[in-house]
């Protein structure tokens, strides 16, 4: 029904209701009066709203054959509540002179979904700022300030048990909801009992014997999913998302899965190697080991076929295959051997950056290789926060490589290569693409990106709104995974085996920490002193000094963290007062890498003036918008030390928090109007009078960030990453979640690679939440969802080869006089790996 027959019938059926329960002098009907009222209420502002909302949908959409975007996505959750409301009213009106009928238990249910339809009405409010605010199409609120951060005070402050509880997962598809409340009694009763027992059984136990009073009391289920949400740390997220990593789940999915020939892990050493260029075959560049943050490291795979191709069995193959814990029986006695694959996919799996690996996303992907008839290639990359970026990127990016050069060793001729990834996954899939690009190597035929994270920056936009419902994606726990990738904030908990340690032993754990900090340190400085010539067209951009003085200042800063711990130590012996300083950020401060603690060290001339990676040097000068203007302009730090905000505005569309600048404002949240101060003005979003969304009884979330350049970094979030650098990516195939919050990344990564001429195609799923490949066995929803994966990925095989811009790799451009060849590769020349 259309959305003004659907707000007659609410009306007509709560008019009903309040008329009968009127003759009901009891608490519950005086309670059912109540809730039906403020129904009414609510429904009366929202029906104009969504009236206008439809008006401008299309101007955000992809195209017209792909409506989807978050302002859509807002107002269809509106609508399911609405609808629901609706199914609860009749239920109402056709069973209450029933002597059956559960009157406290049905009034709950209304109150529930009116607590959810009050802060669905405070979300469209912010919606409607968001259009009136943003540029034309654009879906993400580009100044620093303003309303990203009243977003995320808003969000901190707002009631958001009434969506864990009974009202659970309303917006999705019915067939998902019962999975969905079983996580989150999981989730619940893992929280309860996290910490108090040493093993991963004995968490398990006790949450298995502690979860039935959340499956009878849905009240008291989502004002617990609420508190772990905003209070615990990303090494909470980390355990229960590895859950499925144990030996006993493991083994329950693969049993469950498709039965594949070869399920091999393997681990490649960290050792360089040669690829020819895309341009030049007869050039070549070296592609060396990851290093960041933990130096050199074998890199972590598994190979997954369902037939036994040429190759796969080979020794040399064989002398990469890792020991695993569980038994794997190979039973080949006559196992026929298929000729190698013409095609292989190379897979990246999700879980924010922090948690999971190959063996979680198993079931799926057998599934892929028996469909598809090719070899999958799935990277184990080191996480978060112990290896934040670029670790993963390093080493997803050597794993391709090495791919595409032994593709013989693992099934496949290499005449196709795909790369596809979910999530986090399919953000290394677009970044390592642009690497390969920069790089002047072959790059992947195409990208099958399921739900990417293309900006991963806490910044405002309809879809992200979402996260306040969102079971999967709360913007609390989206937060701490990208502060752990970024590695900015310190964990809120010491290790346990760090915790016992004796005072000789912090003291040579902190001196080892140093001695690799200062190695890590020496090879950065040393490799931006080999690589200073390509800065000297633009001398703004040198950062020798600034390096130097991170390197002595990151020194200082780790020699005062290995002496603090024993005069710590010794102060607390002689029962003096523990310095305000000493807490758990000093001992963090010592595993960070040098980079990372000179982004925040404060003893830097000029606080505002930004210090790029090398990595990002010359790419901070476009917007999200399809036109593209400068960003930010270095500047003298002793010559131009004020700041205004229109400046502010300019350099960054950061929104990670600074703890020292947040100012608390004199009206409660919610009710402020614009404030404004010597350096900043901020708007913040005024309700309308009378109405007040509600607020949360847990406290506070610990949403506080840090800024951080590397945040901008465009191998960290594309959609920033300036147009030469996309030019270089391969065809794109995105599948999205109408109702994801993470929708908007893919609607304006996808109109930015058609606006400059790129092929690309999005494809949207319905009513399904994100990460819904891991959930693809469960359900006929999630497997149809997980088809039309198979189906891009079809299509990118399935493509005719068509020119992509290349160019050598970017030291050979400044030796290199000669023209590159002007004729088109061949696949026999591509494959250099054959």
């Amino acid at each position: 029904m259309d959305a003004r027959t659907m707000f007659q019938v609410l009306h007509s059926l709560t008019e009903d209701n309040i008329a009968f329960f009127r003759q009901n002098p009891s608490e519950t009907g005086r309670r059912f009066i109540d809730a039906f009222t403020r129904i009414q209420e609510h429904a009366q502002s929202l029906e104009p709203t969504m009236n206008n909302f439809a008006k401008v949908y299309h101007i955000f959409d992809f195209d017209e054959k792909t409506p989807a975007n978050g302002y859509r996505s807002l107002m269809k959750v509106v609508r399911s509540c609405v609808l629901h409301i609706i199914h609860k009213s009749r239920y109402v009106a056709a069973n209450r002179r029933s002597i059956f009928f559960r009157s406290s238990h049905n009034c709950t249910e209304i109150e529930a979904y009116c607590s959810a339809l009050t802060q669905l009405r405070a979300l469209s409010y912010f919606a409607q700022k968001l259009l009136t605010t943003n540029s034309h199409g654009n879906l993400f609120f580009e100044e620093e300030k303003g309303l990203s951060e009243e977003f995320v005070k808003e969000y901190c402050s707002m009631h958001k048990g009434c969506f864990y509880g009974r009202c659970l997962g309303f917006q999705f598809t019915p067939s998902i909801r019962p999975f969905l409340q079983t996580i989150s009694i999981g989730l619940v009763s893992f929280g309860e009992n996290f910490r108090k027992h040493e093993s991963g059984i004995g968490v398990a136990a006790s949450s298995l014997f502690t979860s039935g009073k959340y499956v009878i009391d849905p009240e008291l289920r989502g004002s617990e999913f609420e508190r772990i949400t905003q209070n615990l740390d990303v090494n909470f997220w980390k355990s229960f998302w590895n859950i499925t990593e144990t030996e006993i789940l493991a083994s329950l999915a693969s049993i469950a899965s498709t039965q594949v020939k070869v399920n091999k892990g393997l681990s490649v050493p960290p050792n360089s190697f040669e690829l020819p260029l895309a341009t030049d075959p007869n050039l070549t560049v070296t592609v060396t080991p990851p290093v960041a943050h933990s130096g050199p490291g074998a890199v972590q795979m598994r190979l997954l076929s369902y037939v036994l191709r040429e190759g796969q069995d080979s020794e040399e193959l064989n002398s990469f295959m890792k020991v695993e814990g569980q038994l794997n029986l190979d039973l080949r006695l006559k196992t026929k051997i298929f000729p190698r694959s013409s095609c292989l996919l190379i897979h990246f799996h999700g879980g924010g950056f922090v948690a999971q690996t190959s063996k979680s996303h198993e079931p799926y992907l057998k599934t892929w290789t028996c469909d598809l008839d090719m070899p999958i290639l799935s990277v184990d990359y080191s996480l978060a926060p112990e290896a934040p970026f670029p670790r993963a990127l390093e080493e997803c990016f050597f794993a391709y490589c090495w791919a595409v050069k032994n593709c013989h060793l693992l099934g496949s001729t290499g005449e196709k290569i795909c790369l596809a990834g979910d999530s986090a996954g399919g953000n290394l899939c677009i970044t390592v693409s642009m690497r390969a690009a920069a790089y002047g190597v072959r790059i992947p035929d195409g990208v099958m990106a399921a739900y990417p994270a293309t900006l991963l920056q806490a910044t405002a936009s309809p879809s992200r709104l979402l996260t306040l419902m969102d079971p999967l994606l709360p913007l609390s726990v989206l937060s701490k995974c990208l502060s752990a990738y970024a590695g900015i904030g310190g964990t809120q908990t010491l290790d346990k085996k760090h915790a016992t340690l004796s005072t000789v032993g912090l003291v040579r754990r902190d001196t080892a920490l140093l001695f690799r900090d200062l190695r890590l340190g020496a090879s950065a400085l040393l490799n931006s002193l080999l690589d200073s010539g390509r800065n000297q067209k633009n001398p703004e951009f040198c950062v020798l000094p600034a390096l130097i003085l991170t390197l002595v200042c990151a020194v200082r800063q780790c020699l005062w963290t290995c002496l603090h711990r024993p005069l710590t130590f010794l102060m607390h012996l002689l029962r003096f007062e523990k310095p305000a300083f000493s807490n758990i950020m000093t001992a963090e401060t010592v595993r960070k890498s040098v980079s990372e603690t000179a982004l925040s060290e404060e003893t830097l001339a000029n606080r505002q003036q930004t210090l790029k990676s090398k990595t990002c040097q010359n790419f901070g000068k476009h917007l999200i918008q399809d036109t593209c203007s400068p960003l930010m302009t270095p500047k003298e730090p002793k010559e131009e030390l004020p700041v205004t905000a229109s400046d502010r505005r300019k350099h960054s569309v950061t929104f990670f928090l600074e703890e020292e600048n947040e100012q608390e404002s004199a009206d409660p949240p919610g009710k402020g109007n614009t404030t404004t101060n010597s350096s900043t003005s901020l708007t913040t979003l005024a309700f309308p009078e009378g109405f007040e969304p509600l607020r949360s009884t847990e406290g506070f979330a610990d949403m506080t960030f840090q800024t951080s350049p590397i945040v901008r970094n465009p191998f960290m979030s594309p959609l920033l990453a300036p147009d030469e650098m996309l030019l270089g990516l391969p065809r794109l195939h995105i599948v999205a979640c109408a109702l994801d919050p993470m929708l908007d990344d893919s609607v304006m990564f996808a109109k930015r690679l058609r606006n400059l001429g790129k092929p690309v195609e999005l494809c949207v799923v319905e009513d399904l939440p994100h990460g819904f490949l891991s959930l693809s066995q469960l359900s006929r929803d999630t497997k149809d969802a997980a088809g039309v994966c198979i189906e891009q990925i079809r299509k990118v095989i399935a493509a005719k080869d068509t020119p992509v811009p290349t160019r050598k790799h970017r030291k050979l451009e400044r030796i290199i006089v000669t023209e590159p060849s002007k004729t088109p590769e061949s696949p026999a020349q591509k494959d250099v790996g054959a």
